[in-house]
């Protein structure tokens, strides 16, 4: 899919630590979106460090998604998700947990941390990419993202 005139390429974060699941997500987004530019770091400490444009990443772009796992060493997603929704500068990006677990806990603790979207990753890659598919239409083509750096007076 090209990039049609006046659109910009997107940026997706996926915080995500198993191979398995970066390659079904990569590959379910080429089929999906082929401008989409997914970044991928591997655990919620390197995340913060990405998304607050520190070290080797001072001259990233800011992402237009979050998607974030739970299940991360040494940073868990509720932990990052926490950070990214107490952070003035990070808040507004959407964060959707891209996760295994379907537990109501689980569920009710990221929507309390101010989560956008709570998914449960399916099993199949068919039913992965129809879900990588929704979240592009939803997430990077309709859905209006917030302005940046702009102050309210």
């Amino acid at each position: 899919m090209a990039i049609e005139q006046g659109q910009t390429a997107k940026t997706v974060l996926l915080v995500e630590d198993s191979l398995g699941d970066v390659r079904l997500t990569l590959e379910a987004f080429q089929g999906a979106n082929t401008s989409i530019q997914l970044k991928v770091v591997p655990d919620g400490v390197v995340a913060m460090a990405y998304l607050r444009r520190e070290g080797v990443y001072s001259s990233v772009a800011r992402p237009d998604l979050i998607l974030l796992d739970l299940n991360l060493p040494r940073m868990g997603g509720r932990e990052v998700l926490a950070q990214i929704k107490a952070d003035d500068s990070l808040k507004t990006i959407p964060t959707v947990i891209l996760t295994t677990s379907a537990a109501e806990d689980d569920v009710e603790d990221c929507y309390n941390l101010q989560a956008n979207s709570y998914l449960c990753k399916p099993v199949g890659f068919e039913l992965f990419e129809n879900l990588v598919k929704s979240v592009n239409s939803f997430w990077l083509t309709n859905a209006l993202p917030p302005p940046v750096g702009r102050e309210r007076a």
